[in-house]
């Protein structure tokens, strides 16, 4: 009997999931287009009616922080 593989839901997906089936896939699309942006959690809270901790929450569900750090091109130029 060949064995049947059950793809299971990470969390963030169960979270997406839940968002989109609370607030609709427009404003999915318009939070994940917000955090894109780097929108503050004050703003992003104001505009969804929920708390700053509600859009910590959803935030890190649905993806990571990363961070570069970039050089200013004047002090770039002290290294040549």
């Amino acid at each position: 009997m060949a064995e049947r593989k059950t793809e299971r839901a990470t969390d963030g997906v169960i979270v997406a999931r839940n968002f989109i089936a609370r607030l609709g896939k427009a404003k999915f699309r318009r939070f994940i287009k917000l955090l894109s942006e780097n929108v503050s959690g004050e703003v992003i809270a104001r505009e969804f009616g929920v708390s700053r901790e509600r859009v910590r929450q959803w935030k890190n569900a649905f993806g990571s922080v990363v961070q570069t750090y970039v050089v200013s091109p004047q002090v770039k130029r002290l290294t040549r």
